[in-house]
């Protein structure tokens, strides 16, 4: 193997350029070239590609977003689109191809290798920790840290006020930010897209916090609970309660990483590179239990990945 090629697709998260950055340098390292695609699968398909050295990827580890952009490429859920991606990489040389996403990037990384049998490994990089094989994804940690600190500052606002704060943080499908935010936050209510409970139930929280004693609350949301943000808040207004919204969004998604995300980045960077020169294809690169381990791709997705039901009961413990 003499070149790689290397892009991040869908939502970006911090930590991105770390991994980009472990990718170049591990390849630098073991001789090989590297390629990298601008704007995803986007870049792929249009041929956008530039050349990446280490002295190219210098001073990034420390910032967010992606150097490389991002983009969600419907052409790649067509024939036509995974063709010419296919066809660009194999035109340029490309031998291997690691792809820095989540679960529609898998998706198409995967078909990539299946129809038209392109090299590939994927890199855990979204901020939702919702992917199969792995303890934590790549921005994770800095994404709950971001909301947690949104919602510090608001419970300061709550207390002064005497008021109730509904919390929304992101997590379309799954609910690891929510909760953890919810624990480390001290809320007195979180809801998941997990949950069985229904919206309905935080009107009897409200009502047991305030006869315990409890002048203000905090109430956290992950953006995929049936009715978000606004639905919980509306059940605690009709039960003659003031509520006040706040949708933390996009706000999650930015910033510089925490350490704990660049290293984490940095290992499975490395990995994938050493998994490609092994010939280990088709695979995500993970870290569990403290070690850096490889879960075919299509697990990633197939098998659901549930939330700490520890610390949900932690939580529910210590909202007394």
């Amino acid at each position: 193997m003499k070149k790689i090629a290397v892009l991040t697709s869908g939502g970006d998260a911090p930590g991105m350029n770390a991994a980009i950055r472990a990718v170049v340098r591990t390849a630098a390292c073991e001789g090989l070239e590297v390629l990298g695609v601008r704007r995803g699968y986007t870049g792929l398909i249009d041929n956008d590609f530039k050349n990446l050295g280490p002295r190219d990827v210098a001073n990034i580890i420390q910032r967010g977003g992606t150097v490389l952009l991002s983009a969600r490429e419907p052409r790649m859920r067509t024939l036509e689109g995974r063709a010419q991606a296919a066809a660009n990489l194999k035109a340029a040389g490309v031998e291997g191809l690691v792809v820095i996403g989540g679960d529609g990037s898998f998706h198409g990384a995967y078909y990539l290798m299946q129809e038209h049998g392109i090299p590939v490994v994927g890199l855990p990089g979204t901020i939702d920790n919702d992917l199969y094989g792995t303890d934590h994804t790549i921005g994770y940690f800095t994404a709950v840290e971001t909301a947690l600190d949104a919602v510090d500052k608001l419970r300061d606002t709550a207390a002064s006020h005497e008021r109730i704060f509904v919390v929304e943080v992101m997590g379309r499908h799954a609910g690891h930010i929510a909760l953890d935010v919810a624990l480390a936050g001290g809320a007195e209510e979180v809801f998941l897209p997990e949950d069985t409970k229904h919206i309905s139930e935080v009107v009897e929280v409200i009502r047991s916090s305030a006869a315990k004693g409890k002048t203000s609350s905090v109430i956290i949301v992950a953006e995929g609970y049936p009715g978000g943000a606004l639905g919980v808040a509306k059940e605690i207004d009709a039960a003659g309660f003031d509520a006040r919204v706040s949708i933390l969004g996009h706000i999650q998604r930015g910033g510089s990483p925490m350490s704990s995300d660049r290293i984490l980045a940095s290992r499975l960077g490395e990995g994938a590179v050493r998994a490609l020169i092994a010939g280990e294809y088709g695979v995500m690169i993970g870290r569990h239990n403290g070690k850096i381990g490889q879960t075919p791709l299509e697990e990633t997705w197939l098998h659901r990945k549930d939330v700490n039901r520890d610390l949900y009961n932690c939580a529910k413990t210590l909202s007394i």
